[in-house]
Formats: structure tokens, sequence, C-alpha cells
């Protein structure tokens, strides 16, 4: 299994079957992948999600997340602030550290600074 961090816009995508990201939502459907996410990462899936189509299938989504077996939630204690072009995504990060995931599976351009950056290494995808 690969862990991963999926940021909202690729949540977004994945779970559309004409979306870029599909494969990613099947896969955590499959145990290909195990998703990390936080209190804070769930809160803006479902903000967004809410506003790109609505709150019923917003909290759809949630469920489905938290029903998940291939789903872990995780509460990083510490918090790097490596991302200062949007702030928002360091809750990103830090899962991802705190997870030790493989991946942070991003398109977001401000997850690029993060390969520059020796200590801790994370591979965006």
């Amino acid at each position: 299994m690969i862990n991963i961090v999926l940021d909202t816009n690729c949540l977004i995508s994945s779970i559309s079957k004409r979306g870029n990201y599909f494969n990613v939502w099947r896969g955590l459907h499959s145990g290909k992948y195990i998703l990390y996410v936080s209190n804070e990462i769930l809160e803006e899936y479902e903000e967004i999600i809410s506003l790109k189509t609505n709150a019923l299938i917003a909290s759809n989504v949630i469920q489905a997340l938290l029903n998940s077996p291939y789903v872990s939630l995780i509460d990083p204690h510490y918090h790097f602030h490596l991302i200062y072009a949007d702030k928002d995504d360091n809750k990103f990060v830090d899962c991802a550290i705190a997870a030790g995931a493989d991946y942070l599976v991003s398109n977001d351009a401000h997850f690029k600074v993060l390969g520059t950056i020796s200590f801790p290494k994370l591979s965006v995808d």
C-alpha cells in the first residue's frame, strides 16, 4: 500500500469518473492507497466540496472517507510552516510529515517549494 495525503483540488478531481485523479479514488477503495487526513483537512474538504457542489455531496464524501478502512485520521503535533505562498496548504504538509506519507498528491504550484527543502524530505506528485 502507498501512503498518501491528497490536497483538496485533487480530492475533488478524484471523485468524478471524468476527473484526472479518479484512479486515486478507486485506489482508496481497493486498498492500493492509504489516505492520511487531519481534522483540519477534513474541514477544508467539506467546505470546498460544499461550495463546488452542495452540502449533501460534501457530507457523503466525508462520510465515505471516515468509514473507509483505507483512510487514517491523524493529529499532527508539529507545524513546520514550510509553505509561505499559501499558508493554508501547510496543513497538508504537516499531515504528510506526521504520517510518513510516501506522497503528497497535489497539482498546486505552491507545493513545489518542498523540492528545495532537504528536511523533512517529502515527495510531491
